[in-house]
């Protein structure tokens, strides 16, 4: 099973619809949810998780866009090109699910 990381801060306004979208996504590839939270502020949360923008979902620690950390320790939110070409402020489930199979093909 993949390790499912799901990045934020508090306060950023998309954390719910990224949530939504990783359940959909697990849902689609079959799997049972399951992830670890990481609020990138809170000292508890591994150091890795500080340079990404929120929300931020890894798999294995990729992210699921192909993006990198910019490891600014500033709290940003993200935003994502849709296939549409519109912006949006969190991952498609399509790129989730991507990430999730490319996962069980290893």
């Amino acid at each position: 099973m993949a390790k499912v990381e799901f990045i934020y801060f508090a306060g950023c306004p998309n954390i719910e619809l990224a949530r939504e979208r990783l359940h959909d996504a697990f849902a689609v590839a079959g799997l049972t949810p399951q992830w670890i939270e990481w609020d990138r502020n809170e000292v508890a949360s591994p150091a890795h998780t500080r340079g990404w923008g929120s929300p931020t979902i890894l798999v294995n620690g990729e992210d699921v866009t192909g993006g990198a950390p910019d490891h600014d320790e500033t709290s940003s939110c993200r935003l994502y090109v849709q296939s549409s070409g519109k912006f949006d402020g969190a991952p498609s489930v399509e790129s989730i699910v991507d990430a999730l199979r490319a996962d069980q093909r290893k």
